[in-house]
This record gives C-alpha cells, sequence and structure tokens, in this order.
C-alpha cells in the first residue's frame, strides 16, 4: 500500500496539522493528492474536533511547488473553458470555513498559490522562498496571480508573477509585504503556526467561522470576476505544450533572492 499523499493528524486542542506529504516532488500535487485535499477539506466541515487548521509541506525543501509536471489534464477545445484540478484544492473551494494557517518552510511557488490564497495567514520560516515560474516556461500566470494580487501590493505581485524563475521572494521581503505574517527560525514554522491556530481553537467556533467568512466576502466578489477572465487568458497566452516542455528542460537555475 503506498503512503498517502496528504497526511492528517488531529491534536486535543481542536487543530488539525495538514500535511503535503511527497518529498520526492517537492510536495508537487498530483490528482492523487489534489482529490485528498479536497476530501480532507469537505471532511473537516463535519468534525467538530476540528476547530482550526494548519497547513504545511514535509521536508523543509519544499511548502509545494504547484502542479506535479508528470500529470496529464486533457484540456477541451473551447478557449472559454479549462480543466483545471488545482481549482478545487483549497479549503475556500471546498465550503470549509473554519480558519487555515499555513506553514512555509523552503520553496513555495506556482500551484501552491492556489492553496496560499485561501489560507487565513502564513507564517514562514526565514529560508522560505516565493516565486512562480509561469512567464519563464511560456505559460499565462492567471489563477495564481488572482491570489497573489489579494494578498500583496500591486507592484509586489506583479514583479512575483512577471520575474519568473529570474527572481525569488525572500521570506523577510514576505514579511514586508504582508504576504506573511510571522517569521521563525528554520524548522520553526509549523510549531508557530500550531501555537496560533490554537489561539483560534480556543475561541468560540461560531464566531470565529463567521469571521472567517466576512474577511473573505470582502474580497470574494473581486476575486470571482477576475477569475471567470483566466481561461481565455490562459488559452490566449500559453505556448504549445511542446514548447513550454522545451523552455523547461532547457531552464537555467540562476536566481536572485529579493
Amino acid at each position: 500500500m503506498t503512503a498517502p499523499s496528504v497526511r492528517v493528524e488531529t491534536g486535543p486542542d481542536g487543530v488539525a496539522l495538514v500535511t503535503l506529504d511527497r518529498p520526492e516532488r517537492h510536495n508537487a500535487i498530483d490528482l492523487e493528492t489534489a482529490e485528498r485535499l479536497a476530501s480532507v477539506w469537505r471532511g473537516f466541515r463535519c468534525d467538530a474536533d476540528v476547530r482550526a487548521v494548519v497547513l504545511t509541506g514535509v521536508g523543509g525543501r519544499a511548502f509545494c511547488t504547484g502542479i506535479d509536471r508528470t500529470v496529464q489534464v486533457p484540456q477541451p477545445s473551447s478557449p472559454y473553458s479549462l480543466d483545471d484540478p488545482l481549482l478545487t484544492i483549497g479549503p475556500k473551494a471546498n465550503d470549509l470555513w473554519k480558519p487555515v494557517v499555513a506553514a512555509v518552510e523552503g520553496m513555495a511557488c506556482g500551484g501552491a498559490f492556489y492553496l496560499l490564497g485561501e489560507c487565513e495567514f502564513l507564517v514562514a520560516s526565514e529560508e522560505a522562498t516565493f516565486f512562480d515560474p509561469h512567464t519563464s516556461y511560456g505559460m499565462v500566470s492567471a489563477y495564481e496571480s488572482v491570489f497573489m494580487a489579494q494578498r500583496m501590493p500591486y507592484g509586489e505581485a506583479a514583479r512575483l508573477a512577471l520575474m519568473g524563475t529570474a527572481e525569488r521572494l525572500g521570506a523577510h521581503r514576505a514579511y514586508e509585504t504582508g504576504l506573511v505574517s510571522e517569521l521563525t527560525p528554520p524548522g520553526g514554522a509549523v510549531a508557530a503556526a500550531r501555537h496560533a491556530a490554537a489561539v483560534l481553537a480556543a475561541q468560540p467556533t461560531g464566531a470565529v467561522q463567521g469571521t472567517v467568512r466576512a474577511l473573505w466576502a470582502s474580497r470574494e466578489a473581486v476575486r470571482a470576476q477576475a477569475l471567470a477572465h483566466a481561461p481565455q487568458l490562459i488559452a490566449l497566452g500559453n505556448l504549445p505544450p511542446e514548447r513550454q516542455a522545451g523552455l523547461f528542460t532547457s531552464r537555467s537555475r540562476d536566481f536572485r533572492v529579493r
């Protein structure tokens, strides 16, 4: 039997720890992992023992590096439609209004932003880095850019999306921009996130969930309108898959941490 790609541990304090567990793939998300995440979030809705959640990735080298490049997702021929398995991996996409805190160690890039965009706040190790490789590989950063533009000043979100693999946003700069709410020493992100989540879990749960819903509502209308354009932008701007693969194969590993 293969090990689960997503591990769940629930403590007596009402905090569940959700861990992406594909260290050999830098916690990249394949179709099984996407389905597992959606199932976990839906399950938490009816689990009274879970009142807050910490989301992290195993191994320390990466929180998550987006979709696994070995995944094949057949696409409809219409430019107005897009099958994206990452659209259902977040807690809000699965109608979960219990607070979720992300604990980021190592790299968080590309499709990881679908998850980070649906967390209440981020705690990160001082060694964490954030980047979006899409443009370097001939792909439009559509969904990812919408999520990040709602968490960061526009100029920072634009730079993150447009610089591609040439630059990584370091944890200290991410903290300065407001993307990250707390920095920890290396290896300390999960403990700090669990401490914050325990405080959330100790509050009256109805009030906490109502506040989460209100905060999300303040961004929801703009987000929905922006995401509606994503399929067409991707269809118009993406290079053919074979050209994307060529760019990926010849990619440079030189980058600057800002």
